[in-house]
C-alpha cells in the first residue's frame, strides 16, 4: 500500500511538471489566468492536482452573472471583448460555497474532489486555461511598454523606488492585480508583489524607511491593516503588496498529506516562528495553547503546532513571540508517505465566517 501511494504521487507530479514544461508556465500563488469560458481566476497556494489548478474566481463574465448569486460590485471591468463582474466580497464561507454551488450546476468540470480533504474546492481545469499573467513577467512588460499611462508610470516609479531602497532587484518583484490585466482604470490600485521570504522582509522595512521620510503613507482602515501594513499611498495612488514564494521555496507537493477536520476550537498561543506568515497559505507555528472556552480543551497529544490560514487578510499579522488569539478547525495531518503525524488549526475552511486570527496587540 506504501509503495502505491508513492507511486501514485510520483506518478501525478511527473504529469503536472510534463504538462507545465510544455506550457511553459509552473504555477506560483498569486498567478493570474483566463480560462476558455471568461472566467479570471487567481491561482491559490502551491500545490495542485496534475489535471486542476486551485484557483479563486475574481471575475465573472456578464452573460454569467446571474448563475453566482451574490452581491457584486457595481464597477465592471473589460477584457478583449467581455465585460466582467466582481464579487463585493471575494473570500467569505458563504459566497465560497455560492460559488462551488453555481459550478456544479454549471460548470461542474471546475471543481475538484480532494480525497486527502474529503471535499470539494474549485479548481480550475488546466486544459481550460488560454492565458496566464505571471506577475514577475508583468513587470518587465509594464517595463518595456511604449507608452504608458499616467497610473502605469506611478506603478513602475513606485515599484523601482522600492526595489532601490530595499536593494531587492525588480526581478525578484512583480506587477498584479487589474494593472498586470490591462484592464485597470485611472483609480485602480497598485498591486505588486515580492518573491521571497528575505526579499519580503527588505521590501518591509524600505517601505516603513520610505515611510517615515514622508515619500510613502500606511493606509490604516482597521486592526489587520494596522498589524500587516500592506496598504498605503505613493503621490496620491493607492498600493497594495504580498509576498510570493521562490520556486526553490516550495517544499511540499499535492498528495503528501491527508487531512482530517476533528473540532471547532478557539484559543490562544505565542507564536514562536513567523517564517512562512506572509504566504497564502499563511503559516504561523505556535506554543503554549490556551482554550478560550470548554470546548476547545483538548488532549496534550492533539495541541496544534501550528495554525494555517487560507484567508489572505491574515497573512503577517503577527511577529515571532507576539500573542494571537485564533478561531478555527483542529485537524489531524497525516503523512502519505512516511509515519508523520501531528496536528494544526485552519483558518478560513469555507465552512464558517466565525474563523479568525486577531493579533492581541498592535
Amino acid at each position: 500500500m506504501f509503495f502505491a501511494i508513492c507511486f501514485l504521487v510520483f506518478y501525478l507530479l511527473v504529469k503536472f511538471v510534463i504538462f507545465m514544461v510544455v506550457k511553459n508556465w509552473v504555477p506560483m500563488d498569486g498567478d493570474t489566468f483566463v480560462t476558455s469560458d471568461g472566467f479570471i481566476m487567481n491561482t491559490f497556494g502551491y500545490e495542485h492536482p496534475s489535471d486542476h489548478l486551485f484557483a479563486f474566481l475574481k471575475y465573472i463574465p456578464a452573460e454569467y452573472k446571474d448563475m453566482f448569486n451574490v452581491e457584486m460590485l457595481e464597477r465592471t471591468w473589460r477584457y478583449g471583448k467581455n465585460e466582467l463582474f466582481r464579487a463585493e466580497k471575494l473570500y467569505t464561507a458563504k459566497n465560497y460555497q455560492t460559488f462551488i454551488e453555481a459550478f456544479r450546476k454549471n460548470f461542474p468540470d471546475y471543481l475538484f474532489y480532494d480525497q486527502n480533504r474529503d471535499k470539494e474546492i474549485i479548481a480550475a481545469p488546466l486544459n481550460r486555461i488560454e492565458e496566464v499573467f505571471v506577475p514577475r513577467d508583468r513587470l518587465v512588460w509594464l517595463q518595456n511598454l511604449p507608452h504608458r499611462d499616467e497610473l502605469q508610470d506611478k506603478a513602475l516609479e513606485l515599484i523601482s523606488l522600492i526595489s532601490k531602497e530595499s536593494e531587492v532587484p525588480l526581478s525578484d518583484m512583480g506587477l498584479h492585480g487589474s494593472l498586470a490585466l490591462n484592464m485597470h482604470a485611472s483609480h485602480s490600485d497598485i498591486d505588486f508583489v515580492v518573491y521571497g521570504t528575505n526579499n519580503f522582509r527588505r521590501v518591509e522595512s524600505a517601505i516603513e524607511r520610505l515611510v517615515n521620510s514622508a515619500k510613502l503613507t500606511y493606509i490604516v482602515g482597521n486592526r489587520l491593516d494596522a498589524a500587516r501594513k500592506f496598504q498605503g499611498r505613493y503621490q496620491g495612488k493607492i498600493y497594495m503588496y504580498n509576498a510570493t514564494r521562490q520556486f526553490e521555496e516550495v517544499i511540499t507537493k499535492f498528495g503528501q498529506y491527508k487531512y482530517t477536520p476533528l473540532a471547532s476550537v478557539r484559543f490562544q498561543a505565542t507564536i514562536c516562528s513567523d517564517k512562512e506568515t506572509i504566504y497564502r497559505p499563511a503559516t504561523y507555528k505556535i506554543s503554549g495553547y490556551k482554550p478560550l472556552d470548554p470546548e476547545s480543551e483538548i488532549p496534550i497529544d492533539k495541541i496544534p503546532m501550528q495554525v494555517v490560514s487560507n484567508i489572505g487578510c491574515y497573512r503577517n499579522i503577527a511577529k515571532q513571540g507576539s500573542e494571537i488569539k485564533v478561531s478555527g478547525k483542529l485537524e489531524k495531518v497525516e503523512s502519505t508517505i512516511d509515519d508523520q503525524v501531528f496536528y494544526q488549526v485552519v483558518v478560513g475552511t469555507a465552512t464558517s465566517e466565525e474563523e479568525y486570527i486577531w493579533p492581541t496587540t498592535i
